[in-house]
């Protein structure tokens, strides 16, 4: 698959899942509405649909890279539903709640991301070290794009900034890199206008298919250095949300 049907397929059909979900608004609307940082009433439409999208157009490239992308976003709507109300946020708070024996929504969406990524990444990597080296950081970068998502446009933003350069890239990295720009360029402007949220499962699919394409693309010390640095993020996650909201 070339990067142009790459970027073009998972642009459209983020466009166009996102309109279907709108127009259908399957449960009712008031299912698909939040409240956003400044009050504002915002959809989730564009969320499950950008995952949709950029897990088909990762699948048409590598079916590894697709799998992740839908757990990821899959993982990521059950914790939009499921923990809506639940003030607990990072994992040492999902962790200690399932230290107490309580299986929090964030606590299925970390390991289901995590085995989904692992699962990726073996099936991306031939070696068993840099398969998971590939697992950490698929699963890492869904985290850091979600981690982001804290206000308009810094989710889809940053991973439209870090997937571009990947498009210089041949192959299934040039590829993959093309359906994270594609879905983060047709999902911005809704985000950045304020009439749309990714939440969690738009913010860690966009992250998933970002990680996918840097795996793709990178042996074994680019694998190294990647894992380190979403490591380092998650490591920092109250930091990086800070720092995504003050810009």
């Amino acid at each position: 698959m070339s990067r142009f049907a790459a970027l073009l397929t998972s642009a459209l059909l983020t466009r166009g899942l996102t309109a279907a979900l709108r127009h259908r608004a399957p449960g009712g609307r008031d299912r698909w509405e939040r409240r956003n940082h400044a009050g504002r009433t915002v959809d989730l439409y564009a969320g499950p649909a950008t995952a949709a999208a950029t897990a088909l157009a990762a699948a048409r490239v590598h079916p590894a890279a697709g799998l992740a992308v839908l757990a990821a976003g899959a993982c990521g709507a059950y914790d939009d539903i499921a923990g809506a109300d639940d003030p607990r946020r990072g994992f040492r708070a999902h962790l200690g709640a399932l230290g107490t024996g309580e299986v929090t929504s964030g606590a299925v969406k970390l390991f289901g991301i995590s085995a989904a990524a692992l699962a990726a990444g073996t099936l991306l990597k031939e070696r068993p070290l840099d398969g998971l080296l590939a697992g950490v950081v698929i699963a890492g970068a869904a985290h850091t794009a979600n981690l982001l998502d804290v206000r308009p446009g810094r989710a889809a933003g940053a991973v439209l900034a870090l997937a571009a350069p990947g498009l210089a890239r041949g192959g299934a990295g040039g590829a993959l890199a093309a359906v994270a720009v594609g879905g983060a360029g047709a999902v911005l402007p809704e985000d950045l206008g304020e009439r749309a949220m990714l939440g969690d499962a738009g913010a860690h699919a966009l992250g998933a298919v970002l990680g996918t394409a840097v795996v793709s693309a990178n042996g074994r010390v680019g694998l190294l250095v990647h894992a380190g640095a979403v490591v380092a993020a998650a490591v920092g996650g109250d930091r990086v949300s800070a720092w995504a909201r003050a810009l």
